[in-house]
């Protein structure tokens, strides 16, 4: 860097060098002065200034209020040289519950809400400071930190204050400089000082054991954690990572078997009135299919409603919908990144975190120990000079009242230090009562074991270690989980369970029957239909398919090119027409036909067979097209075509096949492999044609076969069974001349 011009002075400079020179000041002072905070008092700049502004004022818990212009007054005028709109946004922001954890000032008047409501006009509220906020400044006048001169060099402030309040993994902090950031969520006091004690009796436990200890962040607002534990503890031994945090909520039973579900907790800094608009805005655009209506009850407590569509939504699928798509759960981000004890910005990890506060807090201990001692030091100097006039009591009397310098005379006569002499001078006549003389000897004895007490503890690094743990002790029983304040909020739980939503999770479940035509005209009519008598169809077509099924069931599509689609019963036209063509709903080929239509059954398995006698089983879960092309399963080639797909009924053990030539043949069904997708095994074997029908079956069953009306069985199977590629033999007598099982 080149050294300043003198005044006057114009001195030519690369515009690069110049605008580097200036941007390089503008980004320490943002790191260092404004946005990341001390990992010491987990302070930022202007929070420092405003609580030691607010003590310098007396606003101590015990003390009256002051207006809140008042203090941002003094703040801006000795201290924090910025607009007055901000440094009352950072009064604020420590007075509001539901934004820190433990509250620094306690407010009276409006100072905002969850709902995102702003803080009424600084010359309207009235502000003190907490007993946290003396637990951080506690020492500040007995030499426990540096002082430096303000910005006009009339006043003096801290570099940091004592902090003897974990407040940065308490309260957290958030902020973004130039080129880094910082994000710290709060936690648990409780936990935070057990960690302390524990870091104390072994400094070398890991990051592991300490978050054994501190399970995770403790919102304000509550809500539950769900972040799988090996999350957290990478998070904590990085310094980066995020937490997934959702909003509490509970099912409230209402009459004729209806319910509702009520948000009690919502994450932390979410506005409550901007979500509930979000949530209102994705209902009008039809993206929460299960929810019906969203109402506001809260009062002081948040009490959100949630509405369902009908009684037979899922209140863990509904509320898996509203994290996916709104605000009730959300992601805070973990960056530990804050300034070390030598002003340096650098990402920490929780340890480091913890091992910088016990260090704090450790010279704390030695400087105001050290103050003390010099404190007494000087006390009883004068308190010896004290018993010295008692001793000699009349000849101290003669040389005050008779000597012309008699603070020379008495450092002469008896051996006095200045500091001595000045003190007996300026004891009052009233001191000299014998009752006096005897307070001063108490006091110096007490005096004395003090100084022996500090003595020690500066010479025995193991006592001031463990006077550090008795402190952390006391703030873990003062604000710790045994207190209203610092009892936990926020519930820890297990990492749900990622998974698709199903789609009849969304469409309400009403019972339908299927039709489609010849021609490949399909609909959905209401109600499971027994008669189909009053159907009506196009000109010139006919009924081909009808099955009954659910709305949220779906509709499995054979074709004869072998490839299977798949249309959500929901998308059915309405059977109040003559519905339309299948082929609009899916990319079914001009010259390909339906073979097959069957509800799909997740768990079931089907048997597909070309006109050639080629087939397998498939498993239908294997058969679900995700799109309009279908998904190939079967394979054909050149003329050849799908003919067949049946279900493959639970418990059945053979397989029946009868060809166009007439001859039947029954295999037992495992010798019929299962595969995702190919031509097939043969199934049976033809000098000419090819299959003509196939099922399965359970053998002490028998064969049964439609015949008109009637349905006929042949229980002795015996001359028909065989192994599977045989030719097979006649059927029985009375096998349909359609040579069809139904």
């Amino acid at each position: 860097m080149s050294e300043p011009a003198p005044t006057g002075e114009v001195r030519d400079t690369p515009f690069a060098d110049a605008l580097g020179e200036r941007y390089l000041a503008y980004a320490l002072s943002t790191i260092v002065s404004r946005s990341l905070p001390d990992v010491r008092d987990g302070l930022k700049p202007v929070h420092r200034r405003l609580l030691y502004a607010m003590r310098q004022l007396k606003l101590d818990p015990t003390a009256g209020f002051k207006k809140c212009a008042r203090v941002v007054g003094d703040v801006i005028g000795k201290y924090h040289p910025h607009g007055d709109v901000a440094v009352y946004d950072a009064l604020v922001r420590l007075a509001q519950e539901f934004a820190v954890r433990f509250p620094l000032v306690e407010g009276q008047g409006n100072f905002g809400n969850v709902d995102g409501d702003n803080a009424a006009a600084m010359r309207y509220t009235e502000a003190r400071l907490t007993e946290v906020a003396l637990a951080l400044l506690e020492g500040i006048d007995e030499d426990a930190v540096d002082f430096r001169d303000t910005y006009d060099g009339e006043e003096s402030e801290p570099i940091v204050l004592p902090a003897r309040f974990p407040n940065l993994l308490a309260n957290g902090s958030s902020g973004i400089a130039v080129g880094m950031a910082t994000s710290i969520p709060p936690h648990n006091v409780g936990e935070i000082c057990a960690a302390l004690q524990r870091l104390i009796e072994d400094p070398a436990v890991g990051v592991a054991d300490l978050v054994s200890l501190m399970p995770g962040p403790d919102f304000p607002t509550g809500g539950v954690m769900v972040e799988p534990p090996s999350s957290v503890l990478e998070a904590y031994s990085s310094g980066r990572g995020s937490f997934h945090l959702r909003a509490k909520w509970e099912v409230e039973k209402l009459q004729y078997g209806l319910f509702q579900i009520v948000v009690t907790e919502i994450p932390y800094q979410v506005p409550k009135s901007r979500l509930i608009e979000r949530v209102a805005e994705l209902l009008a655009a039809r993206k929460l299919p299960l929810l019906a209506d969203i109402r506001d009850e809260s009062t002081t407590d948040v009490r959100i409603v949630l509405e369902p569509r009908n009684r037979t939504v899922d209140p863990e699928v509904l509320m898996e919908q509203m994290f996916r798509n709104t605000d009730f759960e959300v992601r805070i981000p973990l960056n530990m990144n804050v300034l070390d004890a030598t002003n340096t910005p650098r990402v920490m990890d929780l340890k480091e975190v913890l091992k910088s506060f016990l260090n704090h807090r450790h010279e704390v201990l030695q400087r105001r120990s050290r103050h003390r001692l010099d404190k007494i030091e000087q006390r009883l100097e004068v308190l010896d000079g004290f018993l010295v006039a008692y001793l000699n009591l009349d000849e101290v009397i003669r040389i005050i009242r008779h000597e012309d310098e008699p603070k020379a005379e008495l450092i002469r006569v008896f051996s006095l230090t200045e500091v001595q002499a000045e003190a007996i001078l300026n004891m009052r006549l009233r001191s000299l009562r014998k009752l006096e003389e005897m307070e001063i000897r108490k006091e110096k004895q007490a005096l004395d074991a003090e100084r022996s007490e500090l003595k020690g503890l500066l010479s025995d690094e193991g006592r001031r270690w463990k006077a550090i743990a008795d402190e952390i002790g006391d703030i873990g029983r003062r604000f710790g989980g045994a207190t209203v304040l610092g009892k936990r909020r926020t519930r820890i739980s297990a990492a749900p369970v990622v998974a698709e939503i199903p789609v009849e999770a969304m469409i309400e479940r009403e019972p339908i029957t299927v039709i489609c035509s010849e021609k490949g005209w399909i609909r959905a009519v209401k109600g499971h239909l027994n008669e189909y008598g009053d159907i009506r169809y196009k000109e010139g077509d006919r009924p081909r398919f009808a099955l009954h099924a659910q709305t949220t069931d779906k509709l499995l599509v054979f074709a004869s090119d072998g490839r299977f689609f798949t249309v959500g019963c929901d998308k059915l036209p309405s059977g109040r027409g003559l519905g339309e063509p299948l082929r609009l709903m899916v990319e079914l080929g001009d010259s390909e036909d339906v073979v097959a239509l069957l509800v799909h059954r997740p768990a079931g398995r089907l048997a597909v067979a070309s006109g050639s006698g080629h087939g397998f089983m498939v498993e239908e879960k294997d058969v679900v097209a995700q799109t309009r092309n279908g998904r190939q399963v079967l394979n054909v080639a050149g003329q050849e075509k799908a003919v067949i797909c049946v279900p493959v009924h639970e418990g059945d053990d053979a397989v029946a096949v009868v060809g166009e030539n007439r001859r039947l043949l029954v295999f037992p069904l495992a010798e019929l492999p299962t595969m995702q997708r190919g031509r097939g095994v043969i199934l049976q074997r033809y000098r000419g044609g090819g299959i003509a029908d196939l099922k399965t079956l359970r053998i002490e069953e028998g064969l049964s076969w439609q015949l008109g009306d009637r349905v006929r069985t042949q229980l002795d199977l015996t001359a028909w069974l065989a192994k599977r590629a045989q030719a097979g033999r006649m059927p029985p007598p009375g096998f349909p001349r359609s040579n069809r099982f139904t």
